[in-house]
């Protein structure tokens, strides 16, 4: 199951990416629609990635914030486009979703940027979340979902 769900992490920023540099004017539900005609990914996967798509849509405000804090030399919008879409899905995740331990999110977009951005970008990127890692107001959450 760690696969579908690093796949749809995948998918998730890529998607997330994309909304940002150029579809941001097509409906949610179309641009979405677009992309699982698209894509060959499994069905879990695009599931997994629909529901991350959206939340992070819909907390994007509190998430960019949380970000603006986290990097304080840099301004948000100085970032690579694609590490900012990563950054934002592993942030939601660190602080909303209760099925991924911090950690676990921190890993996971340590390693989509890798698969996505650059090895630096990997670098940056786990600098950036685990500065917010340590300052989550919710303890690290041992539970073990079927896959992280």
């Amino acid at each position: 199951m760690a696969g579908k769900r690093r796949e749809g992490r995948i998918l998730a920023a890529q998607f997330l990416y994309q909304r940002e540099v150029g579809i941001s004017s097509i409906p949610l539900d179309e641009a979405l629609k677009n992309l699982w005609e698209q894509t060959e990914a499994k069905p879990e996967a695009c599931a997994f990635a629909e529901k991350r798509i959206r939340a992070v849509i819909e907390k994007q405000v509190e998430v960019d914030a949380e970000l603006k804090k986290l990097v304080t030399n840099w301004e948000p919008g100085r970032m690579a486009p694609v590490d900012r879409a990563i950054l934002r899905l592993a942030l939601w995740e660190m602080k909303f979703a209760d099925d991924v331990p911090p950690i676990s999110a921190l890993n996971e977009a340590i390693e989509v940027a890798k698969a996505l951005s650059t090895e630096e970008s990997g670098k940056f990127v786990n600098g950036v979340l685990d500065r917010a890692r340590q300052g989550l107001s919710r303890p690290e959450r041992s539970i073990t979902p079927s896959g992280t």
